[in-house]
């Protein structure tokens, strides 16, 4: 189908990571959606209905296009850790992600013109090492934290905290590829 592409999101690096597989989206939609988490709710269900609700609201805004949408959810165990907007929040997600591991569970959603929708979840487990206070105080300083899920961005600084990444590196980015190309062309989109 040759439709327009729309990318759900304002995030720059889910941009980023689709230009650097040739992929320039037609238009950009900023969705605004209540993030919450609902009762019961797991991380996994967390993440997959918030990218089908961005995905819903991108085609609401582009009706006749391919839409994309993507979230990504920080757990340990059942906790869901904050898109960090304060200092004292990131702190306290350095502090619990310290010296252990972790999961990054990023959903994406793909709306076709004909309104048919396709999800995927990647779920990558990442180790972080024990970090210093120094460390801890030196990252905040950064302000890379700021909005990221989980209080840390691994493309930047934090990449130096991981001690361990099984997973795709481009879901605890904020888009995974492979599952973002498989779901487009298996909904007939073609570039």
């Amino acid at each position: 189908m040759n439709a327009p592409l729309i990318l759900a999101s304002a995030s720059p690096r889910r941009l980023d990571l689709l230009r650097q597989v040739g992929i320039e989206p037609d238009r950009i939609v900023a969705t605004d959606i209540d993030e919450g988490l609902l009762k019961g709710e797991t991380p996994r269900i967390h993440a997959l209905r918030l990218a089908r609700a961005k995905a819903e609201a991108g085609a609401k805004a582009a009706p006749g296009a391919f839409v994309v949408a993507a979230d990504t959810v920080v757990a340990v165990g059942r906790r869901v850790l904050p898109k960090a907007e304060k200092q004292s929040e990131a702190r306290d997600c350095l502090a619990l992600l310290s010296g252990r591991s972790h999961r990054v569970l990023t959903a994406v959603a793909v709306i076709a013109p004909d309104g048919r929708c396709s999800s995927r979840l990647a779920e990558t487990r990442v180790r972080f090492k024990r970090l210093s206070a120094q460390e801890t105080e030196a990252y905040l300083e950064s302000d890379e934290w700021r909005g990221k899920a989980g209080g840390y961005g691994v493309q930047g600084g934090a990449g130096g905290f991981v001690l361990d990444l099984q997973g795709s590196y481009t879901a605890v980015v904020g888009l995974p590829l492979y599952e973002t190309l498989s779901l487009l062309e298996g909904l007939g989109w073609r570039p």
